[in-house]
C-alpha cells in the first residue's frame, strides 16, 4: 500500500551534528552510518555490491588533515525511518557553513567529549541552535577514557547551556574500568566490552543483560557507583519531558564510545523515538508571512549550500535543496522567488560525495540539484515561484587577503574559480572600486590555506594570498539611495562589490568604520547581510 506525502513526510528525521573539533564527530557520524546499515565497515559504502570509502570528510584536504571543512549529507534508512543526516565542520574557521547547515536541521546531536565537557566551539554552535530553537540531543562520548564525573558534565550543561539535562543512561565508571550503562527508563544493563583488534567495530546493539546478572559479573565497586550515580541523577534530574525537549529547553543524554561502537544504537534509536519531524518552517508569500507545513502540497525548498567540483571528473555545481513541503518527483520544473525556472533531471540523493538519482523526494530530504550557477545560498524554490523562506544571512569576514595567481596570465581563470568557491558561502569575495584586485574573506586563516589547496587541486591554479590594504568589510546600505550613491562615489578608494554586486565599505580598522558611521548617519555599516532572493 503506497504511502501518502504527509505520511512519508512523518518518517524523516533530518539531523545535523554538532561538537567542538576531535570530540569524535566524524567517527560518530560513520558508526551511525554503519548502525543504520548504510556502511558495511566504518569507511566503506555499501552501495551496489562494491566496497567504496566513503566517509563524511571526502575532500582530498580533509583526509589529508584530519578535519572537516565542509558540511555532507548522507541519507540511511533504519527501522522505517528515513535519516538524513548533515555533518558539520567542527572547526570554528568554518562555523558558517555549520550555520547554514542548521537551517536545513529539525534537530540536532550535540557531542562532548567525556573528559573535556564544554568546549568553546561547542558553546558557539548551540547558540546558533538556540537562535533557530533547535532540539538538541546530547551524546557523551569517549568514555572508554578517564573522564569527568558525569554529574559534573551534566552540571556544565545546564549552567553553561542554561538547559536542563535528562540522561537517559546511566554509566559505570569509564576508562579502563568502564563497564556498559543502565538504561534508566528500562531498568536493564547494556554491557561494554573492548573487542579485540580481530574482532573490529561490530554493528548492531550491545549486548543488554538485567542488574542482578550485571552485579554478579561485574566489579562490585564500579557496580556500586553505578547504583549511587543512577540513584542521584533519578532524585536530582528532570524526568524526560518530550515537549521541553521539542521546545530547546531539555536535552536527553546518552553516554557511548564512537570508536567502540557503544551506545550509537541507542542514541539512533533515541533519534527515532524522540527527534521530531519535519517542522514547519516559516516563509513569505505575496508580502504575507505565513507557515509551511510538511503535509502543504505544492512542493517548497530553500537551497542552504553550494558544493562546486563534487565530481573533479565534471566541474559540476550542486545546490543541497531541502524540501519543506509537497512531494518532489524527477524531472519536476521549480521556480525561485525571481522566476527562474529550473529543471530538474537528475535530483541526487547522497551518502557523503556518494550520489544516486532521486525519483521522488519528501519534506524533510535534502537532495542535490545539478546547476551551472543559476542557485545561490539562500534561494528559494517552489512550484510556483511565490514561496520565500526566511533568508540565510552573509557573516562580514575576519580576514581579508588580495589574491593574485602565480602565473599574471591567468588572471580571468582565477577570478573564476574564486568566484565559483565564493557561491558555495564559505568565502566570500570582494572587487574594490578602483583597480582588479581580488580580495578574498574568510572567518579564519585555515579557511584560506584550504582555498588555496582546493583551487591548485580543482582548477589546476597556484594562487598567492597577500596581506590586503584593507582588515574590515562592512556592508553599506540606506533608505535614500542618492545619499548612498552620493557616498560611495566620494569614497571609491574605500569602497566595492560582494559577488552580488551589493556595496561594501572597506576599511583599514574597526575605528574607521565607526566614523564613517558618524559622518554620514543616513547609512547603515552592517557586518551581516541576507541575500534577497
Amino acid at each position: 500500500m503506497s504511502s501518502t506525502p504527509a505520511e512519508e513526510a512523518a518518517r524523516r528525521r533530518t539531523f545535523a551534528i554538532i561538537s567542538h573539533p576531535d570530540a569524535g564527530k566524524t567517527t560518530l557520524t560513520e558508526n551511525l552510518l554503519l548502525a543504520g546499515g548504510a556502511i558495511r565497515l566504518a569507511g566503506q559504502v555499501a552501495a551496489r555490491g562494491e566496497r567504496r570509502r566513503t566517509s563524511s570528510d571526502w575532500m582530498k584536504i580533509e583526509r589529508d588533515r584530519g578535519i572537516s571543512v565542509s558540511a555532507s549529507v548522507m541519507t540511511f534508512e533504519h527501522d522505517d525511518l528515513m535519516f538524513n543526516l548533515l555533518d558539520t565542520p567542527g572547526h570554528e574557521d568554518f562555523s558558517e557553513d555549520t550555520y547554514r547547515t542548521l537551517t536545513a536541521a529539525d534537530s540536532a546531536v550535540m557531542v562532548l567529549d567525556a573528559a573535556k565537557g564544554i568546549e568553546p566551539q561547542t558553546l558557539k554552535l548551540f547558540e546558533v541552535c538556540r537562535m533557530r530553537d533547535i532540539p538538541i540531543i546530547t551524546f557523551i562520548n569517549k568514555m572508554d577514557r578517564e573522564a569527568l564525573d558525569p554529574l559534573e558534565l551534566l552540571d556544565e550543561i545546564q549552567d553553561k547551556l542554561q538547559l536542563d539535562t535528562s540522561p537517559l543512561y546511566w554509566p559505570a565508571a569509564s576508562g579502563q574500568r568502564f563497564s556498559g550503562m543502565k538504561d534508566l527508563r528500562k531498568g536493564d544493563f547494556v554491557s561494554f566490552r573492548k573487542k579485540t583488534a580481530e574482532e573490529g567495530v561490530q554493528p548492531g546493539p550491545s549486548d543488554r543483560i538485567g542488574m542482578q546478572e550485571a552485579r554478579d559479573t561485574l566489579d562490585a565497586m564500579v557496580m556500586d557507583e553505578l547504583e549511587e550515580g543512577a540513584d542521584l541523577a533519578s532524585e536530582a534530574l528532570p524526568d524526560f519531558d518530550e515537549q521541553a525537549f521539542r521546545e530547546g529547553h531539555m536535552t536527553p543524554v546518552v553516554f557511548g564510545s564512537a570508536l567502540r561502537h557503544f551506545g550509537v544504537n541507542e542514541l539512533l534509536s533515541t533519534l527515532a523515538e524522540f527527534a521530531p519531524a519535519p517542522r514547519p518552517q516559516t516563509a513569505e508569500k505575496n508580502g504575507q508571512k505565513i507557515t509551511i507545513d510538511r503535509a502543504d502540497k505544492p512542493v517548497a525548498g530553500f537551497v542552504f549550500k553550494i558544493q562546486a567540483n563534487m565530481d573533479p571528473n565534471h566541474r559540476d555545481r550542486v545546490a543541497f535543496l531541502r524540501l519543506c513541503s509537497g512531494e518532489f518527483k524527477r524531472g519536476m520544473r521549480l521556480k525561485t522567488t525571481e522566476n527562474k525556472q529550473i529543471n530538474i533531471h537528475n535530483p541526487l540523493m547522497f551518502l557523503a560525495q556518494d550520489r544516486e538519482i532521486a525519483e521522488t523526494a519528501y519534506a524533510g530530504d535534502v537532495i542535490g540539484v545539478p546547476n551551472h550557477g543559476q542557485l545561490r545560498v539562500g534561494d528559494s524554490l517552489s512550484e510556483n515561484g511565490d514561496i520565500k523562506f526566511q533568508g540565510i544571512p552573509n557573516f562580514a569576514p575576519e580576514i581579508l587577503r588580495r589574491a593574485r595567481p602565480k602565473d599574471p596570465m591567468k588572471s580571468k581563470h582565477l577570478r573564476k574559480a574564486l568566484e565559483s568557491l565564493a557561491e558555495e558561502g564559505v568565502t566570500q569575495l570582494f572587487t574594490p572600486s578602483l583597480g582588479s584586485d581580488m580580495i578574498v574573506g574568510a572567518v579564519g586563516a585555515l579557511q584560506i590555506d584550504v582555498m588555496a589547496e582546493r583551487v591548485a587541486a580543482e582548477y589546476n591554479l597556484e594562487v598567492v594570498f597577500e596581506q590586503a590594504a584593507y582588515n574590515v568589510a562592512r556592508w553599506i546600505a540606506s533608505d535614500d539611495p542618492a545619499k548612498l550613491e552620493a557616498f560611495l562615489e566620494k569614497n571609491r578608494g574605500s569602497t566595492g562589490v560582494d559577488l552580488d554586486g551589493a556595496p561594501v565599505y572597506l576599511a583599514k580598522n574597526a575605528w574607521d568604520v565607526g566614523y564613517a558611521q558618524e559622518k554620514n548617519p543616513d547609512l547603515k555599516f552592517t557586518a551581516t547581510k541576507e541575500r534577497m532572493v
